[in-house]
Protein backbone atom coordinates (compact mmCIF):
# COMPACT_ATOMS: atom_id res chain seq x y z
CA UNK A 1 0.00 0.00 0.00
CA UNK A 2 2.94 2.35 0.76
CA UNK A 3 4.02 2.16 -2.89
CA UNK A 4 0.67 3.55 -4.04
CA UNK A 5 0.77 6.69 -1.88
CA UNK A 6 3.11 8.76 -4.11
CA UNK A 7 1.12 7.74 -7.19
CA UNK A 8 -2.20 8.63 -5.59
CA UNK A 9 -0.81 11.97 -4.44
CA UNK A 10 0.47 12.70 -7.97
CA UNK A 11 -2.94 12.03 -9.55
CA UNK A 12 -4.71 14.14 -6.90
CA UNK A 13 -2.33 17.01 -7.64
CA UNK A 14 -3.00 16.72 -11.39
CA UNK A 15 -6.76 16.64 -10.81
CA UNK A 16 -6.55 19.70 -8.52
CA UNK A 17 -4.65 21.66 -11.19
CA UNK A 18 -7.02 20.63 -14.00
CA UNK A 19 -10.15 21.37 -11.98
CA UNK A 20 -8.81 24.77 -10.89
CA UNK A 21 -7.89 25.74 -14.44
CA UNK A 22 -11.21 24.49 -15.81
CA UNK A 23 -13.31 26.27 -13.20
CA UNK A 24 -11.56 29.61 -13.50
CA UNK A 25 -11.34 29.43 -17.29
CA UNK A 26 -15.13 29.58 -17.32
CA UNK A 27 -15.52 32.04 -14.47
CA UNK A 28 -15.96 35.76 -15.08
CA UNK A 29 -13.12 37.94 -13.86
CA UNK A 30 -13.31 40.00 -10.70
CA UNK A 31 -14.06 43.28 -12.49
CA UNK A 32 -16.98 41.69 -14.35
CA UNK A 33 -18.31 40.24 -11.11
CA UNK A 34 -18.72 43.72 -9.64
CA UNK A 35 -21.52 44.51 -12.08
CA UNK A 36 -23.82 41.95 -10.42
CA UNK A 37 -25.53 42.11 -7.07
CA UNK A 38 -23.99 39.56 -4.72
CA UNK A 39 -26.20 38.05 -2.04
CA UNK A 40 -23.28 36.78 0.05
CA UNK A 41 -21.61 40.20 0.00
CA UNK A 42 -24.86 41.95 0.93
CA UNK A 43 -25.55 39.47 3.73
CA UNK A 44 -22.09 39.82 5.28
CA UNK A 45 -22.15 43.61 4.88
CA UNK A 46 -25.48 43.96 6.69
CA UNK A 47 -24.19 42.08 9.74
CA UNK A 48 -21.26 44.46 10.26
CA UNK A 49 -21.21 47.63 12.29
CA UNK A 50 -19.31 50.62 10.93
CA UNK A 51 -16.11 49.82 12.81
CA UNK A 52 -16.00 46.29 11.37
CA UNK A 53 -16.70 47.64 7.87
CA UNK A 54 -13.74 50.04 8.12
CA UNK A 55 -11.56 47.19 9.40
CA UNK A 56 -12.23 45.31 6.16
CA UNK A 57 -10.14 47.93 4.34
CA UNK A 58 -7.03 47.17 6.42
CA UNK A 59 -4.40 44.55 5.58
CA UNK A 60 -1.82 43.96 8.31
CA UNK A 61 1.75 42.61 8.24
CA UNK A 62 2.52 38.98 9.05
CA UNK A 63 5.72 36.89 9.17
CA UNK A 64 6.54 33.31 10.05
CA UNK A 65 10.22 33.86 10.86
CA UNK A 66 9.92 36.13 13.91
CA UNK A 67 9.05 33.66 16.64
CA UNK A 68 6.06 32.83 18.80
CA UNK A 69 5.73 36.20 20.53
CA UNK A 70 5.42 38.01 17.20
CA UNK A 71 2.97 35.40 15.89
CA UNK A 72 0.81 35.81 18.99
CA UNK A 73 0.87 39.62 18.80
CA UNK A 74 -0.42 39.52 15.22
CA UNK A 75 -3.06 37.00 16.28
CA UNK A 76 -4.25 39.37 19.01
CA UNK A 77 -4.62 42.22 16.50
CA UNK A 78 -6.58 39.96 14.17
CA UNK A 79 -8.90 38.81 16.94
CA UNK A 80 -9.46 42.30 18.33
CA UNK A 81 -9.76 44.28 15.09
CA UNK A 82 -11.12 41.74 12.58
CA UNK A 83 -9.16 43.22 9.63
CA UNK A 84 -9.89 42.52 5.99
CA UNK A 85 -6.65 40.78 5.24
CA UNK A 86 -2.99 40.01 5.76
CA UNK A 87 0.20 40.64 3.81
CA UNK A 88 2.82 37.97 4.44
CA UNK A 89 6.56 38.52 4.30
CA UNK A 90 9.55 36.27 5.07
CA UNK A 91 9.14 32.77 6.38
CA UNK A 92 8.63 29.17 5.36
CA UNK A 93 5.78 27.51 3.43
CA UNK A 94 4.59 24.98 6.01
CA UNK A 95 4.80 27.49 8.86
CA UNK A 96 2.88 30.00 6.76
CA UNK A 97 0.10 27.58 5.80
CA UNK A 98 -0.28 26.57 9.45
CA UNK A 99 -0.41 30.13 10.70
CA UNK A 100 -2.92 31.14 8.01
CA UNK A 101 -5.16 28.32 9.23
CA UNK A 102 -4.71 29.57 12.79
CA UNK A 103 -5.41 33.21 11.95
CA UNK A 104 -8.48 32.37 9.85
CA UNK A 105 -10.08 30.80 12.94
CA UNK A 106 -9.87 34.17 14.72
CA UNK A 107 -12.15 36.08 12.32
CA UNK A 108 -15.84 36.05 11.51
CA UNK A 109 -15.25 37.04 7.86
CA UNK A 110 -12.37 35.11 6.26
CA UNK A 111 -9.15 37.05 5.72
CA UNK A 112 -7.98 37.89 2.21
CA UNK A 113 -4.33 36.83 2.25
CA UNK A 114 -1.78 38.58 0.05
CA UNK A 115 1.96 38.53 -0.57
CA UNK A 116 4.52 40.18 -2.82
CA UNK A 117 5.29 37.42 -5.31
CA UNK A 118 6.77 39.29 -8.26
CA UNK A 119 8.96 36.28 -9.02
CA UNK A 120 6.74 33.78 -7.23
CA UNK A 121 6.42 32.74 -3.61
CA UNK A 122 10.21 32.32 -3.54
CA UNK A 123 10.40 36.11 -3.25
CA UNK A 124 9.41 35.67 0.41
CA UNK A 125 9.51 32.00 1.37
CA UNK A 126 12.31 29.49 1.75
CA UNK A 127 12.08 25.99 0.27
CA UNK A 128 10.06 27.24 -2.72
CA UNK A 129 10.65 28.08 -6.38
CA UNK A 130 11.69 31.51 -7.61
CA UNK A 131 10.92 32.39 -11.21
CA UNK A 132 13.18 34.80 -13.12
CA UNK A 133 13.12 38.48 -12.20
CA UNK A 134 10.91 40.66 -14.36
CA UNK A 135 13.86 42.25 -16.18
CA UNK A 136 14.95 38.74 -17.18
CA UNK A 137 11.42 38.00 -18.38
CA UNK A 138 11.51 41.25 -20.35
CA UNK A 139 14.05 39.64 -22.71
CA UNK A 140 11.76 36.72 -23.59
CA UNK A 141 9.91 36.87 -26.91
CA UNK A 142 7.29 34.20 -26.21
CA UNK A 143 4.77 35.83 -23.87
CA UNK A 144 2.82 32.58 -23.58
CA UNK A 145 5.62 31.40 -21.27
CA UNK A 146 4.98 34.40 -19.01
CA UNK A 147 1.25 33.52 -19.03
CA UNK A 148 2.09 29.95 -17.99
CA UNK A 149 4.30 31.33 -15.22
CA UNK A 150 1.31 33.30 -13.95
CA UNK A 151 -0.73 30.09 -13.81
CA UNK A 152 1.98 28.24 -11.91
CA UNK A 153 2.40 31.09 -9.42
CA UNK A 154 -1.36 31.20 -8.90
CA UNK A 155 -1.29 27.51 -8.04
CA UNK A 156 1.43 28.12 -5.44
CA UNK A 157 -0.47 31.01 -3.83
CA UNK A 158 -3.71 29.06 -3.62
CA UNK A 159 -1.96 25.93 -2.40
CA UNK A 160 -0.60 28.01 0.49
CA UNK A 161 -4.03 29.46 1.32
CA UNK A 162 -3.40 32.88 -0.29
CA UNK A 163 -5.65 34.83 -2.63
CA UNK A 164 -3.85 37.93 -3.91
CA UNK A 165 -0.47 38.57 -5.47
CA UNK A 166 0.85 42.11 -5.13
CA UNK A 167 2.23 41.82 -8.66
CA UNK A 168 3.05 42.37 -11.48
CA UNK A 169 5.35 45.37 -11.34
CA UNK A 170 4.31 47.49 -14.35
CA UNK A 171 6.74 50.35 -13.86
CA UNK A 172 8.79 51.34 -16.89
CA UNK A 173 12.37 51.36 -15.65
CA UNK A 174 13.87 54.15 -17.76
CA UNK A 175 16.30 55.21 -15.03
CA UNK A 176 19.28 52.81 -14.73
CA UNK A 177 20.03 54.19 -11.25
CA UNK A 178 16.56 53.49 -9.88
CA UNK A 179 17.24 52.08 -6.40
CA UNK A 180 13.87 50.48 -5.78
CA UNK A 181 12.44 49.20 -9.10
CA UNK A 182 15.25 48.40 -11.56
CA UNK A 183 15.40 44.60 -12.13
CA UNK A 184 11.81 44.33 -10.84
CA UNK A 185 10.62 45.96 -14.08
CA UNK A 186 10.15 44.24 -17.44
CA UNK A 187 12.30 47.00 -18.97
CA UNK A 188 12.23 50.48 -20.44
CA UNK A 189 9.94 49.84 -23.45
CA UNK A 190 6.35 50.67 -22.56
CA UNK A 191 4.87 48.22 -25.06
CA UNK A 192 6.97 45.32 -23.78
CA UNK A 193 6.21 46.21 -20.15
CA UNK A 194 2.48 46.29 -20.89
CA UNK A 195 2.46 43.05 -22.89
CA UNK A 196 4.50 41.12 -20.33
CA UNK A 197 2.54 42.48 -17.38
CA UNK A 198 -0.79 41.61 -18.99
CA UNK A 199 0.36 38.09 -19.91
CA UNK A 200 1.51 37.55 -16.33
CA UNK A 201 -1.67 38.90 -14.73
CA UNK A 202 -3.95 36.99 -17.12
CA UNK A 203 -2.18 33.77 -16.24
CA UNK A 204 -2.76 34.42 -12.55
CA UNK A 205 -6.34 35.64 -12.88
CA UNK A 206 -7.31 32.75 -15.16
CA UNK A 207 -6.40 30.48 -12.27
CA UNK A 208 -8.40 32.39 -9.66
CA UNK A 209 -5.78 34.69 -8.14
CA UNK A 210 -6.28 38.42 -7.60
CA UNK A 211 -3.50 40.57 -9.04
CA UNK A 212 -2.14 44.06 -8.43
CA UNK A 213 -0.35 46.22 -11.01
CA UNK A 214 2.13 48.49 -9.30
CA UNK A 215 3.23 51.27 -8.65
CA UNK A 216 0.72 53.66 -10.26
CA UNK A 217 1.24 56.02 -12.02
CA UNK A 218 4.80 54.72 -12.51
CA UNK A 219 7.85 54.45 -10.25
CA UNK A 220 10.41 53.67 -12.96
CA UNK A 221 12.08 57.05 -13.43
CA UNK A 222 12.99 57.86 -9.84
CA UNK A 223 16.34 57.90 -8.05
CA UNK A 224 14.92 57.88 -4.52
CA UNK A 225 13.76 54.83 -2.55
CA UNK A 226 10.25 55.57 -1.28
CA UNK A 227 10.91 53.31 1.71
CA UNK A 228 13.21 56.10 2.92
CA UNK A 229 12.14 59.39 1.31
CA UNK A 230 9.38 60.84 -0.88
CA UNK A 231 10.44 60.63 -4.56
CA UNK A 232 9.55 63.47 -6.93
CA UNK A 233 8.12 62.71 -10.35
CA UNK A 234 8.62 66.11 -12.05
CA UNK A 235 7.30 65.28 -15.51
CA UNK A 236 4.52 66.91 -17.52
CA UNK A 237 1.00 65.54 -17.70
CA UNK A 238 1.60 64.67 -21.36
CA UNK A 239 4.71 62.66 -20.48
CA UNK A 240 2.88 60.80 -17.70
CA UNK A 241 -0.10 60.04 -19.93
CA UNK A 242 1.99 58.84 -22.86
CA UNK A 243 4.69 56.92 -20.98
CA UNK A 244 4.38 56.10 -17.27
CA UNK A 245 0.64 55.43 -17.27
CA UNK A 246 0.58 53.45 -20.52
CA UNK A 247 1.07 49.94 -19.04
CA UNK A 248 -1.50 50.62 -16.32
CA UNK A 249 -4.03 51.92 -18.83
CA UNK A 250 -3.58 48.79 -20.95
CA UNK A 251 -3.81 46.50 -17.92
CA UNK A 252 -7.06 48.19 -16.87
CA UNK A 253 -8.47 47.60 -20.35
CA UNK A 254 -7.40 43.95 -20.04
CA UNK A 255 -9.33 43.55 -16.77
CA UNK A 256 -6.70 43.63 -14.05
CA UNK A 257 -8.27 43.21 -10.61
CA UNK A 258 -6.06 45.58 -8.60
CA UNK A 259 -3.76 48.59 -8.86
CA UNK A 260 -1.27 49.69 -6.20
CA UNK A 261 -0.60 53.40 -5.73
CA UNK A 262 2.99 54.60 -5.37
CA UNK A 263 4.21 57.03 -2.71
CA UNK A 264 5.45 59.88 -4.93
CA UNK A 265 5.04 63.65 -5.21
CA UNK A 266 3.64 64.33 -8.69
CA UNK A 267 3.06 68.09 -9.25
CA UNK A 268 1.56 67.56 -12.73
CA UNK A 269 -1.30 65.60 -11.14
CA UNK A 270 -1.55 67.30 -7.73
CA UNK A 271 0.27 70.54 -6.86
CA UNK A 272 -0.08 70.07 -3.09
CA UNK A 273 3.47 70.26 -1.73
CA UNK A 274 4.96 67.04 -0.36
CA UNK A 275 1.71 65.14 -0.81
CA UNK A 276 2.33 61.47 -1.67
CA UNK A 277 0.20 60.21 -4.55
CA UNK A 278 -1.28 57.61 -2.20
CA UNK A 279 -2.90 60.41 -0.20
CA UNK A 280 -4.10 62.44 -3.19
CA UNK A 281 -7.78 62.24 -4.09
CA UNK A 282 -6.99 63.92 -7.40
CA UNK A 283 -4.69 61.02 -8.29
CA UNK A 284 -6.43 58.02 -6.68
CA UNK A 285 -10.03 58.94 -7.44
CA UNK A 286 -9.77 61.67 -10.06
CA UNK A 287 -7.08 60.12 -12.23
CA UNK A 288 -7.18 56.36 -11.67
CA UNK A 289 -10.85 55.77 -10.92
CA UNK A 290 -12.56 58.54 -12.89
CA UNK A 291 -10.26 59.32 -15.82
CA UNK A 292 -8.95 55.80 -16.44
CA UNK A 293 -12.20 54.15 -15.38
CA UNK A 294 -10.64 51.62 -13.03
CA UNK A 295 -13.34 49.73 -11.11
CA UNK A 296 -11.21 47.22 -9.21
CA UNK A 297 -9.31 47.25 -5.93
CA UNK A 298 -7.07 50.27 -5.32
CA UNK A 299 -4.31 49.21 -2.94
CA UNK A 300 -2.04 51.63 -1.11
CA UNK A 301 1.66 50.93 -1.03
CA UNK A 302 2.87 50.12 2.49
CA UNK A 303 1.64 52.86 4.81
CA UNK A 304 4.60 52.37 7.16
CA UNK A 305 7.08 53.67 4.56
CA UNK A 306 8.94 56.89 5.35
CA UNK A 307 7.75 58.55 2.12
CA UNK A 308 4.20 58.66 3.47
CA UNK A 309 4.48 58.91 7.28
CA UNK A 310 7.29 61.47 7.47
CA UNK A 311 4.98 64.46 6.85
CA UNK A 312 1.73 62.77 7.94
CA UNK A 313 2.39 61.10 11.31
CA UNK A 314 0.13 59.67 14.01
CA UNK A 315 -2.40 58.06 11.67
CA UNK A 316 -2.99 61.14 9.55
CA UNK A 317 -1.58 59.29 6.52
CA UNK A 318 -4.11 56.46 6.95
CA UNK A 319 -7.04 58.85 7.06
CA UNK A 320 -5.82 60.70 3.99
CA UNK A 321 -5.30 57.42 2.13
CA UNK A 322 -8.88 56.47 2.94
CA UNK A 323 -10.26 59.85 1.86
CA UNK A 324 -8.19 59.71 -1.33
CA UNK A 325 -10.07 56.59 -2.40
CA UNK A 326 -7.86 53.60 -1.56
CA UNK A 327 -9.89 50.42 -1.10
CA UNK A 328 -7.14 48.55 0.75
CA UNK A 329 -4.88 50.33 3.24
CA UNK A 330 -1.83 48.16 3.50
CA UNK A 331 0.47 47.89 6.53
CA UNK A 332 -0.65 50.78 8.68
CA UNK A 333 1.72 51.68 11.52
CA UNK A 334 -1.23 51.35 13.91
CA UNK A 335 -4.43 49.96 12.42
CA UNK A 336 -6.49 50.35 15.61
CA UNK A 337 -5.69 54.07 15.72
CA UNK A 338 -6.37 54.42 12.00
CA UNK A 339 -9.75 52.66 12.19
CA UNK A 340 -10.80 54.98 15.01
CA UNK A 341 -9.80 58.10 13.05
CA UNK A 342 -11.45 56.92 9.84
CA UNK A 343 -14.62 56.10 11.73
CA UNK A 344 -14.70 59.73 12.85
CA UNK A 345 -14.16 60.93 9.24
CA UNK A 346 -17.04 58.77 8.01
CA UNK A 347 -19.30 60.05 10.79
CA UNK A 348 -18.46 63.63 9.72
CA UNK A 349 -19.38 62.71 6.11
CA UNK A 350 -15.90 63.52 4.79
CA UNK A 351 -16.65 60.80 2.27
CA UNK A 352 -20.14 59.87 1.10
CA UNK A 353 -21.81 56.85 2.68
CA UNK A 354 -22.43 55.47 -0.82
CA UNK A 355 -18.73 55.57 -1.68
CA UNK A 356 -17.72 54.11 1.67
CA UNK A 357 -20.20 51.25 1.35
CA UNK A 358 -19.11 50.54 -2.22
CA UNK A 359 -15.46 50.22 -1.23
CA UNK A 360 -16.21 47.83 1.62
CA UNK A 361 -18.37 45.74 -0.70
CA UNK A 362 -15.57 45.64 -3.29
CA UNK A 363 -13.29 44.01 -0.71
CA UNK A 364 -16.02 41.53 0.24
CA UNK A 365 -16.64 40.83 -3.45
CA UNK A 366 -12.94 40.01 -3.83
CA UNK A 367 -13.31 37.50 -1.01
CA UNK A 368 -16.30 35.95 -2.72
CA UNK A 369 -14.51 35.79 -6.09
CA UNK A 370 -11.58 33.89 -4.53
CA UNK A 371 -13.92 31.37 -2.88
CA UNK A 372 -13.75 32.63 0.69
CA UNK A 373 -17.53 32.38 0.98
CA UNK A 374 -16.78 28.64 1.35
CA UNK A 375 -13.53 28.84 3.28
CA UNK A 376 -11.64 25.64 4.04
CA UNK A 377 -8.32 25.01 5.74
CA UNK A 378 -5.10 24.59 3.81
CA UNK A 379 -3.64 21.10 3.91
CA UNK A 380 0.06 20.96 4.80
CA UNK A 381 0.44 17.36 3.59
CA UNK A 382 3.04 17.18 0.78
CA UNK A 383 3.07 20.99 0.70
CA UNK A 384 6.78 21.51 0.02
CA UNK A 385 6.69 18.74 -2.57
CA UNK A 386 3.73 20.35 -4.33
CA UNK A 387 5.44 23.74 -4.39
CA UNK A 388 8.55 22.19 -5.95
CA UNK A 389 6.80 20.13 -8.62
CA UNK A 390 8.58 19.16 -11.83
CA UNK A 391 6.29 21.18 -14.10
CA UNK A 392 7.23 24.40 -12.32
CA UNK A 393 10.96 23.64 -12.41
CA UNK A 394 10.75 22.81 -16.11
CA UNK A 395 9.03 26.13 -16.78
CA UNK A 396 11.77 28.04 -14.94
CA UNK A 397 14.29 26.41 -17.28
CA UNK A 398 12.16 27.24 -20.34
CA UNK A 399 11.91 30.87 -19.26
CA UNK A 400 15.66 30.97 -18.69
CA UNK A 401 16.36 29.48 -22.11
CA UNK A 402 14.17 32.15 -23.70
CA UNK A 403 15.91 35.02 -21.93
CA UNK A 404 19.48 34.41 -23.16
CA UNK A 405 20.47 37.46 -25.20
CA UNK A 406 23.53 37.59 -27.46
CA UNK A 407 24.59 41.23 -27.52
CA UNK A 408 27.60 40.66 -29.73
CA UNK A 409 28.81 37.77 -31.85
CA UNK A 410 27.51 35.00 -34.06
CA UNK A 411 27.49 31.22 -33.96
CA UNK A 412 31.19 31.01 -34.87
CA UNK A 413 32.40 33.49 -32.25
CA UNK A 414 30.09 32.05 -29.59
CA UNK A 415 30.91 28.36 -29.99
CA UNK A 416 34.68 28.12 -30.09
CA UNK A 417 36.73 25.04 -31.03
CA UNK A 418 36.06 22.33 -28.41
CA UNK A 419 39.49 20.75 -29.05
CA UNK A 420 41.57 23.86 -28.43
CA UNK A 421 43.21 24.69 -25.11
CA UNK A 422 40.48 26.60 -23.26
CA UNK A 423 40.34 28.67 -20.09
CA UNK A 424 36.99 28.96 -18.32
CA UNK A 425 37.11 31.91 -15.92
CA UNK A 426 34.37 32.79 -13.44
CA UNK A 427 34.60 36.24 -11.83
CA UNK A 428 32.99 37.42 -8.59
CA UNK A 429 32.99 33.96 -7.00
CA UNK A 430 35.20 31.89 -4.72
CA UNK A 431 34.34 28.43 -6.05
CA UNK A 432 33.44 26.74 -9.33
CA UNK A 433 30.13 27.72 -10.91
CA UNK A 434 27.38 25.78 -12.67
CA UNK A 435 28.44 27.55 -15.86
CA UNK A 436 31.96 26.16 -15.54
CA UNK A 437 30.87 22.65 -14.59
CA UNK A 438 28.45 22.47 -17.52
CA UNK A 439 30.79 24.02 -20.08
CA UNK A 440 33.75 21.77 -19.17
CA UNK A 441 31.68 18.80 -20.36
CA UNK A 442 31.95 20.23 -23.88
CA UNK A 443 35.45 21.68 -23.62
CA UNK A 444 37.43 18.82 -22.12
CA UNK A 445 40.82 20.41 -22.87
CA UNK A 446 40.12 23.21 -20.42
CA UNK A 447 41.18 24.67 -17.09
CA UNK A 448 38.88 26.38 -14.58
CA UNK A 449 39.79 29.64 -12.86
CA UNK A 450 37.95 31.69 -10.22
CA UNK A 451 38.51 35.39 -9.53
CA UNK A 452 37.14 37.04 -6.39
CA UNK A 453 35.34 40.37 -6.73
CA UNK A 454 38.10 42.08 -4.73
CA UNK A 455 41.08 40.08 -5.98
CA UNK A 456 44.39 41.97 -5.46
CA UNK A 457 46.04 43.62 -8.44
CA UNK A 458 49.15 41.40 -8.32
CA UNK A 459 46.99 38.27 -8.46
CA UNK A 460 45.10 39.64 -11.49
CA UNK A 461 48.31 40.49 -13.36
CA UNK A 462 49.68 37.04 -12.67
CA UNK A 463 46.49 35.44 -13.98
CA UNK A 464 46.66 37.47 -17.21
CA UNK A 465 50.13 36.05 -17.76
CA UNK A 466 48.88 32.53 -17.07
CA UNK A 467 46.07 32.96 -19.61
CA UNK A 468 48.30 34.18 -22.43
CA UNK A 469 49.03 30.70 -23.86
CA UNK A 470 45.36 29.74 -23.92
CA UNK A 471 43.88 29.80 -27.41
CA UNK A 472 40.39 30.72 -26.22
CA UNK A 473 38.75 32.00 -23.05
CA UNK A 474 35.18 31.72 -21.74
CA UNK A 475 34.40 34.23 -19.01
CA UNK A 476 31.38 34.45 -16.71
CA UNK A 477 30.69 37.61 -14.71
CA UNK A 478 28.62 36.80 -11.64
CA UNK A 479 26.62 38.89 -9.21
CA UNK A 480 26.16 36.71 -6.13
CA UNK A 481 24.08 39.29 -4.25
CA UNK A 482 20.46 38.47 -3.49
CA UNK A 483 19.30 41.49 -5.52
CA UNK A 484 21.32 42.31 -8.68
CA UNK A 485 21.88 46.08 -8.51
CA UNK A 486 22.74 48.14 -11.60
CA UNK A 487 26.40 48.43 -10.55
CA UNK A 488 28.60 45.48 -9.67
CA UNK A 489 30.26 45.49 -6.27
CA UNK A 490 33.63 44.60 -7.85
CA UNK A 491 36.84 46.48 -7.14
CA UNK A 492 38.13 48.84 -9.85
CA UNK A 493 41.08 46.49 -10.36
CA UNK A 494 38.76 43.56 -11.15
CA UNK A 495 36.72 45.72 -13.54
CA UNK A 496 39.92 46.71 -15.37
CA UNK A 497 40.92 43.05 -15.46
CA UNK A 498 37.66 42.25 -17.27
CA UNK A 499 38.43 44.89 -19.90
CA UNK A 500 41.90 43.42 -20.47
CA UNK A 501 40.46 39.92 -20.62
CA UNK A 502 37.91 41.03 -23.24
CA UNK A 503 40.78 42.06 -25.52
CA UNK A 504 42.25 38.55 -25.37
CA UNK A 505 41.91 36.64 -28.63
CA UNK A 506 38.81 34.44 -28.87
CA UNK A 507 37.09 35.63 -25.68
CA UNK A 508 33.42 34.98 -24.96
CA UNK A 509 31.91 36.80 -21.96
CA UNK A 510 28.59 35.88 -20.35
CA UNK A 511 27.10 38.23 -17.77
CA UNK A 512 25.01 36.71 -14.98
CA UNK A 513 24.18 40.10 -13.49
CA UNK A 514 21.91 43.10 -14.00
CA UNK A 515 22.15 44.17 -17.65
CA UNK A 516 22.87 47.75 -16.57
CA UNK A 517 26.06 46.50 -14.91
CA UNK A 518 27.61 46.04 -18.36
CA UNK A 519 27.83 49.83 -18.70
CA UNK A 520 30.22 49.90 -15.75
CA UNK A 521 32.69 47.53 -17.43
CA UNK A 522 34.58 49.60 -20.03
CA UNK A 523 36.23 47.50 -22.73
CA UNK A 524 33.83 44.57 -22.37
CA UNK A 525 32.46 45.39 -25.84
CA UNK A 526 35.82 44.30 -27.33
CA UNK A 527 35.14 40.64 -26.57
CA UNK A 528 34.52 38.32 -29.50
CA UNK A 529 31.05 37.51 -28.15
CA UNK A 530 29.00 38.95 -25.30
CA UNK A 531 25.95 37.31 -23.76
CA UNK A 532 23.47 38.86 -21.28
CA UNK A 533 21.79 36.51 -18.82
CA UNK A 534 20.51 39.14 -16.33
CA UNK A 535 20.89 37.26 -13.01
CA UNK A 536 22.86 34.45 -11.46
CA UNK A 537 20.75 31.31 -11.26
CA UNK A 538 21.60 27.69 -11.97
CA UNK A 539 19.00 27.63 -14.74
CA UNK A 540 20.40 30.66 -16.56
CA UNK A 541 23.92 29.27 -16.31
CA UNK A 542 22.70 26.08 -17.95
CA UNK A 543 20.85 28.11 -20.57
CA UNK A 544 24.01 30.05 -21.43
CA UNK A 545 25.93 26.83 -21.98
CA UNK A 546 23.09 25.49 -24.11
CA UNK A 547 23.26 28.64 -26.26
CA UNK A 548 27.06 28.45 -26.58
CA UNK A 549 26.94 24.79 -27.59
CA UNK A 550 23.99 25.31 -30.00
CA UNK A 551 21.55 23.17 -28.04
CA UNK A 552 19.20 26.15 -28.17
CA UNK A 553 19.03 29.18 -30.42
CA UNK A 554 19.25 32.32 -28.25
CA UNK A 555 16.23 34.51 -28.98
CA UNK A 556 16.28 37.07 -26.16
CA UNK A 557 16.07 40.81 -26.81
CA UNK A 558 17.65 43.40 -24.56
CA UNK A 559 14.81 44.90 -22.45
CA UNK A 560 16.73 48.06 -21.44
CA UNK A 561 19.28 50.40 -22.97
CA UNK A 562 22.72 49.82 -21.48
CA UNK A 563 24.72 52.37 -23.49
CA UNK A 564 25.33 53.39 -27.11
CA UNK A 565 26.75 49.96 -27.91
CA UNK A 566 23.75 48.06 -26.54
CA UNK A 567 20.31 49.70 -27.00
CA UNK A 568 16.85 48.40 -26.05
CA UNK A 569 15.62 45.72 -28.43
CA UNK A 570 19.08 44.48 -29.44
CA UNK A 571 18.91 40.81 -30.26
CA UNK A 572 21.08 37.94 -31.36
CA UNK A 573 22.25 37.76 -34.96
CA UNK A 574 22.42 33.97 -34.79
Amino acid sequence: MQLWKPLVHFFLLVIFCLVSISVFAQKEDYIQSLSHQNKWVDSVFRKMNRKKKIAQLFFIRAHTNRGQAYEDSVGKIIKDEQPGGLVFFQGGPVRQAEIINKYQKLVKVPLLVAMDGEWGVGMRLDSTISYPYQMTLGAIQDNSLVYKMGQQIAYDFKRLGMHMNLAPDMDINNNPNNPVINFRSFGDNKYNVAAKGIAYMKGMQSSGLLTTAKHFPGHGDTNVDSHLELPLLPFSRHRLDSLEEYPFREAIKAGISGVMIAHMAIPALDTTKNLPSTLSRRIVTGNLKDSLGFKGLVVSDAMEMKAVVKDFPDGEADVKAFLAGNDIIELSENSARAIKKIRKAVRKREVTIEEFNSRVKNVLAAKYWTGLNYYHETSTAHLVEDLNRSAAKDLVQQLSDGAVTVLKGDAATLQLDPFQKTAIVSIGVTGSTVFQRELVKWYTNSTLFQVGKNAPEQELKALLDVLQPYQQVYVSINDTRLRPASKLDYSEEVKSFIGELAAHRNTVITVFANAYAIAGLPGIEKSGALVACYQMTDELQRSAVKAITRQIKPTGRLPVTINLFFPTGLRSAL
